[in-house]
């Protein structure tokens, strides 16, 4: 599938921003994150504008963006106006958590509350997001057990490695969150090296012989094209990228967006003051570029079912 950069900024930024408010909502609730103003204002401001943003990037392939408010209507059957919907009640807990932290006594039961309401919307927004293409059964690389995990762990991670980076640099570290950066990333990481090994090993069950209906005459092959130049699912759903090039980007996945920020996330820990806020702050941008490669080789390396129709041996 042709990667459009509107998708990819909205997939990642969004993901990881629900994914640092999620946290940030856990933290609060179970009291394993300290209740610092400037974390609350710093933390929520982020992940608010990550979230934002990422959204209004989704209009933005779109031929008639002032109409993308007619997806909120089709929420019983769409997967797409189910991640519009959650995704806006998600900012009433936000906002709430973000005054009881930030303007308010602090009250547990507040911060349980609120916090807890902006985890079980900012994961339940990430998880419709991944639907969007797991449900989608004519792209084998999406339609499969895996995808929706990694939206949830990748988002995550991102978000862990931003929280982590924000408590060094307010002096708030604490190992609980180093901790759950760790979990996240060596979760994630493992989550999508089964993803790819899944999509190397397995193709959709269509066939060009079952594609179009020409099996029972035997093997299928393609005399030649059906037309002289290319035409628009050929070049939004043929994108082809050489196997050379995603293994290389593979790597650079795994270093800039697992290894780096694993070991960076260790140094801020182990360090103190003005080195431990570089690794840390560091560790952000590091994940933030390995995610936008990933979701880049996420699109790159999908084929839909279509492509059998031009000649493709297997989608």
């Amino acid at each position: 599938m042709h990667p459009a950069f509107s998708v990819i900024f909205f997939t990642v930024f969004s993901g990881t921003g629900y994914g640092l408010l999620a946290l940030m909502g856990l933290g609060v609730a179970f009291g394993s994150l300290p209740t610092d103003r400037w974390l609350g204002i710093l933390g929520l401001g982020l992940g608010f504008v990550s979230v934002s943003a990422g959204l209004l990037s989704s209009t933005w392939h779109l031929g008639h963006p002032e109409r993308a408010w007619r997806a909120f209507s089709q929420w019983r059957t769409s997967w797409l106006s189910r991640e519009g919907l959650i995704s806006v009640v998600t900012f009433g807990p936000i906002f709430l958590l973000g005054y009881a932290w930030i303007v308010g006594t602090k009250a547990p039961s507040q911060l349980v509350v609120w916090g807890g309401l902006t985890a079980i919307g900012a994961l339940g927004t990430v998880a419709c997001t991944g639907m969007i293409y797991q449900s989608l059964k004519t792209v084998h690389q999406w339609h499969n057990h895996l995808t929706v995990p990694n939206y949830l762990l990748l988002g995550l991670a991102g978000g862990a490695v931003w929280l982590n980076g924000l408590t060094v640099i307010l002096n708030l570290t604490t190992k609980a969150v180093a901790g759950v950066a760790v979990v996240a990333m060596v979760s994630a990481w493992l989550t999508k090296r089964a993803y790819w090994r899944f999509i190397e090993t397995t193709s959709h069950q269509a066939t060009r012989e079952s594609a179009t209906g020409l099996g029972q005459f035997g093997q299928v092959v393609k005399f030649e094209d059906p037309h002289t130049e290319s035409n628009y699912l050929q070049k939004e759903m043929g994108y082809q990228i050489a196997r050379k090039h995603a293994a290389k980007l593979r790597y650079y996945v795994e270093g800039l967006a697992f290894a780096g920020p694993l070991a960076l996330v260790a140094m801020s820990v182990g360090t103190g003051g003005e080195i431990a806020a570089f690794t840390a702050g560091l560790a952000t941008v590091c994940v933030s570029m390995g995610l936008l490669i990933e979701r880049w080789l996420f699109f790159a390396e999908a084929k839909h079912v279509v492509m059998l129709y031009y000649g493709a041996k297997s989608a």
